[in-house]
């Protein structure tokens, strides 16, 4: 009797697990779901960037010099004009007063040409008219005695040769006049020596200049490569400088994401030593050829206020822009859509009666994990996440993960695939 009713238990047991068996394989696999449901979505790209400046560039001697002083240490601001080196300059201080000594002997020899000169030959000029006429008087008086008798002819050829003499000073002494005049020879060549002693004093000046190092522009000097003491030759660089301007950030970014990026676009922008002080940035240009080595395009970036006191040339930072933003879209992560993307068309499947059905979507704009849905689904459908083995027409139980697009929901199923999915949105939604 015992063992006719253990029998017949066992025989129950087992019909109830048949039972049970075809229960589930009528009501199908249990499979990750997703509800659709609205929020924001923003597009970025991140990638690195490096600090640069508009210009810099390498400060050196004009002149071969010893360094007396070194006035600038790496780091420091400096205003246009200031003495970065000065050289030793000595000779050149020499130089400039023998300069100065020649030009001032050149004025005084012009200035004399221009008051006693003139005087000289004015008075010269008197002499020989007064010498001429004695002359012509004598000359007339010998004729008049020849014809007498009284003088021989030789002593009238001495007359006349007086009366040549005479006209020879006066002539003498008119040209000296004519080149004491401001149009004169003499006149024109001392005014030439003066120029030629003042362009010499103008060259030794310079050249003095020349022995301080300053600063083409405000800027900030970055490498020091000289030291008091040292011998320096025109042509090597001694400092290298920024010049001031608006500190601006250079990218290289991906060819791929060019269709992405526009000129006023905003971004954030972070140093990793400085990790707690983002600031923002716009996109200022973009290169217009592509590096072919790099398959990369040289973005530049500048900044939307003053630059932070923490920034040094070539510091690489982390830039963050945005590409794009919806306020408010039907979001569905990358995971959940099924086949090839064709045309900004896709697949999914929906549950709908227990199976899972086939629906074309239309989709919009699409980040790195998550896309926007634009037509073909509506906010509360459910979207199944099964693998290639899952086919529309399949009995399928939904098993819903929560997402939001904050940090990432666990589902009820595990903690890798509420994760995966809470990932795909935080990365595409909300930033």
């Amino acid at each position: 009797m015992n063992t006719l009713r253990m029998a017949l238990a066992l025989s129950a047991a087992l019909l109830a697990g048949a039972a049970a068996i075809g229960a589930m394989a009528l009501r199908g696999p249990q499979v990750d779901a997703l509800v659709v449901q609205s929020a924001p979505l923003v597009r970025t790209l991140q990638f690195s960037a490096r600090v640069a400046t508009l210009s810099r560039v390498d400060v050196g001697s004009t002149i071969t010099g010893r360094v007396a002083q070194v006035l600038v240490a790496e780091g420091a601001q400096v205003r246009q004009g200031d003495v970065l080196i000065e050289l030793e300059a000595d000779e050149l201080r020499a130089a400039l007063a023998q300069a100065v000594a020649s030009e001032q002997q050149a004025q005084a020899r012009l200035a004399g040409l221009r008051s006693s000169g003139r005087s000289a030959a004015q008075a010269a000029r008197a002499q020989a008219d007064a010498t001429l006429v004695a002359a012509n008087a004598s000359l007339a008086r010998a004729q008049k005695l020849v014809a007498e008798g009284f003088y021989s002819p030789a002593q009238l050829d001495d007359a006349r040769r007086l009366v040549d003499v005479a006209r020879a000073q006066q002539q003498s002494a008119q040209a000296q006049i004519e080149a004491n005049a401001d149009a004169g020879t003499d006149v024109a060549q001392a005014r030439a020596q003066l120029a030629l002693a003042q362009a010499a004093t103008r060259v030794a000046r310079e050249r003095l200049a020349q022995a301080d190092v300053r600063a083409p522009a405000d800027a900030r000097v970055l490498v020091r490569q000289v030291e008091p003491g040292q011998i320096v030759q025109p042509g090597k660089s001694l400092l290298s400088v920024a010049l001031a301007g608006p500190t601006q950030l250079v990218a290289p970014v991906d060819e791929r994401f060019l269709d992405q990026l526009q000129p006023g676009q905003q971004a954030t922008v972070v140093a990793d030593a400085f990790a707690g002080q983002r600031f923002a940035a716009r996109v200022l240009s973009i290169a217009p050829a592509v590096d072919a080595q790099r398959g990369a395009i040289e973005v530049k970036f500048a900044l939307g206020q003053q630059a932070p006191a923490f920034l040094r040339e070539d510091m690489t930072l982390s830039v963050e822009v945005e590409t794009a933003r919806r306020e408010k879209a039907l979001v569905l992560p990358q995971a959940a859509l099924r086949g090839s993307l064709v045309d900004d068309a896709s697949s999914v499947l929906l549950l709908q009666d227990g199976r899972a059905l086939a629906r074309a979507v239309r989709l919009g704009l699409r980040t790195l994990d998550a896309v926007e849905v634009l037509d073909g689904l509506k906010e509360g459908d459910t979207v199944l996440r099964g693998g290639a083995d899952l086919q529309a027409g399949d009995r399928v139980r939904a098993r819903t993960l929560e997402w939001t697009t904050g940090p990432a929901a666990q589902g009820a199923s595990g903690k890798a695939q509420g994760a995966d999915i809470g990932s795909a949105m935080s990365n595409g939604m909300g930033r």
